[in-house]
């Protein structure tokens, strides 16, 4: 019998670079949030072979795709007879700092833990995840959490309110790699206030929530592209209570009191060339 998943994507409500380590990595503190949006992974028995195919949103199959990395690195642990043939149907946008990639491969060790009987926690599968990239933690869970450390540190937070999410991506992609290196940590200008934050979610204040909102890699990302201050201000315009992008871009995002306002805003902005989704904290 086969297994069907679903990965969602997350936001940053607040992203704060600390330092950089001696090994190239940051330390972060930053506040994620699951949302509705999410791709989804079928996946049956296969043995020996471990064989991946995509629909949707249009991302290579080769061996450099999470979802068989994942795939590979848990078979080191079920052996070789274990495999598995999964089908990844994205509707998550690419290289849009919405961990796309991230979640998609935590859906795989999930679903490929329950597939091969391997019965490994949480906490075995956190340090698999970390193996494969700084946000594969958070995915493996979701919900609301502060992240640390490289963002494999992680502290739950209570569910977030059903708040609406209104999302802009750009036809472009950014590089999170050429973000961090144009990052100067002497100049970061404003930084997240992260017990506000979380008291702002905990107490369900939308315009509190609004006024926390902040991501230190704005200082890079919108620099490199301007325009993303102008999406930043049309959601504003359109109704959105606080706005901010998502990881390192080039995702923009707006907060709205419930999911019907995000689908009302969502309908009626005109941004040419942009990809714009409506969905809720989840």
């Amino acid at each position: 019998m086969g297994l069907r998943l679903n990965a969602h994507a997350k936001i940053n409500l607040t992203l704060d670079v600390l330092s950089r380590r001696p090994d190239g990595y940051h330390e972060v503190e930053m506040i994620m949030q699951s949302i509705a949006l999410h791709d989804t992974l079928e996946m049956e028995f296969e043995p020996k072979e471990i064989v991946l195919t995509v629909s949707g949103v249009r991302v290579t199959a080769g061996q450099d795709n999470l979802v068989l990395r994942a795939a590979r690195l848990l078979q080191q642990q079920a052996g070789p007879e274990a495999g598995a043939r999964i089908h990844l149907h994205k509707e998550i946008p690419v290289a849009a700092g919405l961990a796309g990639g991230s979640t998609d491969a935590a859906a795989a060790l999930r679903g490929l833990n329950r597939l091969w009987n391997l019965g490994l926690g949480n906490e075995q599968l956190v340090k698999l995840a970390a193996q494969l990239g700084a946000d594969v933690s958070f995915c493996l869970t979701g919900g609301t959490a502060v992240a640390r450390g490289i963002g494999e540190i992680l502290t739950p937070l209570p569910p977030a309110p059903a708040f609406g999410v209104v999302l802009v991506k750009p036809a472009f992609g950014v590089s999170t790699a050429a973000v961090y290196r144009g990052l100067d940590l002497a100049d970061l200008g404003r930084r997240p206030d992260t017990p506000a934050m979380v008291g702002a979610l905990q107490k369900g204040d939308l315009d509190l929530v609004a006024r926390n909102l902040c991501n230190v890699l704005e200082s890079v990302t919108l620099k490199l592209h301007p325009e993303l201050q102008t999406i930043k201000e049309r959601l504003q315009e359109a109704g959105c209570r606080g706005v901010l992008m998502s990881g390192s871009g080039p995702t923009v995002f707006g907060l709205t009191a419930d999911q019907k306002t995000a689908g009302e805003i969502a309908r009626r902005i005109n941004l040419p060339e942009c990809r714009v989704l409506a969905a809720f904290m989840v």
